[in-house]
């Protein structure tokens, strides 16, 4: 097979980067995209000069029958487009979280299991050197095993009230920790058992109509005994040039792990203001698109070429909604979450 045949749903701001590190693959042809919003297709079929565009996903999986789905709706919009590729036999890489709800996540991994699809989830921070030298030097055992961790990922204001436009139906854990929970969890390689959260409501709801938490924490238990905290905010002020406001800690037996990534390497300012412009997930250098995104999207064209396995698993991705709902769950209810075990395949 000299190309695999693409298709997109969702072209909003995820597929239409996906298309882009698409168009410099030769090993993969975009055919089509579908999406609900009019302007998402005339721009999509513009850019990437697409014969055909769809308001039907189901539609154009059965026309266009292609060889691999990237999956870039919506967080809580996952499950059904996901299961329909699956069905129909389509290879299916899917934006993160894999779903947010443990039961839509453990579907998807029976799904894969029973169709024999390969499913990838887009957690591109693997693909991020000193995130994958981590795990490397972890497997290593040069700081021992892990006992602990800490990570958080904090955003201004303007990322929940204008940047993303679905963010009153999300979170801030939902939107920025799914990537440090899929991290510490690959890393100390254990599944949780236990999960305390906690959030807190006012900021966005007194200012936005936006009944949805302004900052949330979480403690995540393993099996051995070891332990994580995560933590997520929105709501720094919009002159806070960080990006995510970005940093984790790995404390081993005898030995740690600290990664602080606010600043992308490059610090500017200008009369607009302090910035520290990112460049690490995704830049355009010399007319090709780099970084830990593009690798994570083209890795999984190489694994589907080459019947690998993917590296980022559906069970990967259960893992972390899996947290991520407990810690939901918890912060709701005050209660002490026990997590499922994971879906037997």
């Amino acid at each position: 097979m000299d190309q695999l045949k693409v298709n997109i749903i969702g072209i909003g701001i995820m597929g239409t980067n996906v298309a882009r590190v698409l168009a410099g693959n030769p090993n993969a042809r975009l055919t089509a995209v579908a999406d609900l919003k009019p302007a998402n297709l005339e721009r999509a079929k513009a850019e990437f000069k697409l014969e055909k565009t769809y308001s039907d996903y189901e539609k154009m999986i059965a026309e266009e029958k292609p060889d691999v789905v990237y999956v870039a709706t919506p967080d809580w919009a996952h499950l059904a487009p996901v299961m329909a590729c699956l069905e129909s036999g389509i290879h299916v890489q899917v934006e993160k979280p894999l779903a947010t709800s443990e039961a839509d996540a453990a579907a998807m991994v029976r799904k894969v299991k029973e169709t024999g699809r390969k499913l990838q989830v887009s957690f591109n921070h693997r693909w991020l050197a000193p995130y994958n030298q981590t795990w490397q030097i972890i497997r290593a055992g040069k700081i021992g095993r892990p006992v602990c961790g800490y990570a958080r990922k904090n955003n201004p204001i303007d990322v929940p009230t204008k940047m993303i436009p679905w963010a009153k139906d999300s979170s801030p854990m939902w939107f920025l920790s799914c990537h440090d929970i899929d991290l510490m969890t690959w890393w100390f390689d254990e599944d949780p058992i236990e999960v305390k959260g906690y959030g807190y409501k006012g900021v966005l709801k007194k200012n936005f109509g936006y009944d949805c938490y302004d900052a949330m924490q979480g403690l995540v238990k393993f099996g051995s005994g070891a332990f994580a905290t995560f933590e997520a905010a929105w709501i720094y002020p919009e002159c806070h040039p960080a990006r995510p406001d970005s940093f984790m800690e790995v404390i081993g037996e005898h030995g740690h792990m600290h990664l602080d990534r606010k600043m992308e390497q490059i610090e500017m300012s200008s009369p607009e203001g302090m910035g520290w412009p990112r460049s690490l997930l995704m830049a355009n250098v010399f007319g090709h698109q780099v970084g830990a995104f593009p690798s994570c999207v083209n890795s999984f064209i190489e694994i589907v070429m080459e019947d690998k396995e993917p590296i980022v698993s559906a069970h990967d991705g259960w893992r972390s909604t899996a947290i991520l709902d407990a810690i939901h769950r918890s912060a709701d209810s005050g209660q002490t979450i026990t997590v499922p075990k994971a879906p037997v395949v």
